[in-house]
């Protein structure tokens, strides 16, 4: 097994398949930017949801239990909540 190989397979793990979770991504992401105010967002307002979305589809399609998922989506609203003015 390449080193490659053994990483995919190491995050496949935590992360569950790439097809499901492209797919539950995916799904997230276009529910939220069809709604009207999405276009009233600033850039990073959009990357952060992104971003939080991408980690929740990582949840539901591999280990719930992993704590860096949970710990990235804090941070993620952190750093957005801090540009706030």
């Amino acid at each position: 097994m390449t080193d490659i190989e053994a990483l995919v397979a190491e995050r496949t793990t935590r992360h569950g398949d790439f097809n499901d979770q492209a797919r539950i991504a995916q799904a997230l992401k276009r529910a939220v930017q069809c709604e009207p105010t999405w276009e009233m967002l600033r850039d990073t307002h959009r990357e952060a949801i992104d971003m939080i979305l991408h980690k929740v589809a990582r949840i539901v399609a591999g280990d719930p239990n992993f704590h860096d998922h949970w710990d990235d989506i804090g941070g993620y609203a952190k750093i957005t909540r801090d540009r706030i003015q």
